[in-house]
């Protein structure tokens, strides 16, 4: 258990690449906390901490897909732990498939239900009770500026990342009683495994680094959006006005009317 002097305990999901994998280590050696690193490919993970603790923090890792219940439990109780009760609960985990609208099949969209929308709430049960508990806590979720709304090709991803941006507005009413804060982050293009298989358009491509020191202030000033970069925010907030026609050609994509 940890006691006053301890660091402030942090768990991150998706830690072994992109957003979640930086922002851990910003937390870890940029913000003070000790990091539980949650993940499926545990030697990323072994890798991550080895590294923050070279570098001076402390970090442990568990092994689990956010998308298996009973192993996010498991996770999350092995790392409280081994570190001590959670500060700071991170849901970073994520996945996006291409939706083909016009044959349809359901293994992908399962997938990024479980692990966008599921696996936020998996982890979210298993830490909250905690921070109940003890009167204090900060619950982050990672979802997308593509849940303005639909877009091509990305039905999925869309309707997972809407889903949890609309779960943790609601969450967040009822947190606010029991003293835990709530932080939901919506960037727009950041470099990741994910980018890095998209081949449409990506305007205001953002390096990996600078997109997890902004969520992490934006952690420290207990805000409860953050939506990143600004350009793309804007055109966020315009997308939903946008003609049908504008969005297929913005995305690079050319399909026949439905």
């Amino acid at each position: 258990m940890s006691d006053s002097t301890s660091p402030r305990v942090a768990i991150v999901t998706g830690a072994s690449s992109g957003i979640g994998r930086a922002l851990a280590r910003v937390l870890a050696l940029e913000e003070g906390f000790a990091v539980g690193l949650v993940a499926r490919r545990v030697d990323r993970l072994k890798a991550l901490a080895g590294e923050i603790r070279s570098a001076g923090g402390r970090a442990a890792w568990a092994g689990a897909g956010v998308g298996d219940r009973d192993a996010m439990r498991r996770a999350v109780a092995a790392l409280v732990g081994e570190l001590g009760p959670v500060d700071l609960f991170v849901a970073g985990a994520g996945v996006a498939h291409e939706t083909n609208a016009l044959a349809p099949e359901a293994q992908a969209f399962e997938r990024e239900v479980r692990t966008n929308l599921l696996g936020a709430f998996y982890g979210i049960e298993a830490v909250v009770p905690g921070m109940v508990e003890r009167g204090r806590g900060h619950v982050v979720a990672i979802s997308s500026l593509a849940a303005r709304r639909g877009f091509p090709g990305a039905g999925g991803y869309c309707a997972t990342k809407i889903a949890l941006t609309r779960l943790m507005e609601s969450l967040r009413l009822d947190w606010k009683r029991a003293g835990i804060r709530a932080t939901t982050v919506h960037p727009g293009f950041v470099k990741s495994e994910i980018t890095a298989r998209r081949t449409q358009p990506m305007p205001f491509l953002m390096e990996t680094e600078p997109a997890a020191r902004r969520i992490a202030r934006a952690i420290r000033r207990g805000r409860k959006r953050c939506d990143f970069p600004w350009p793309t925010a804007l055109l966020s907030r315009l997308a939903p006005l946008l003609p049908d026609a504008v969005l297929r050609r913005t995305n690079g994509r050319h399909r026949p009317d439905g």
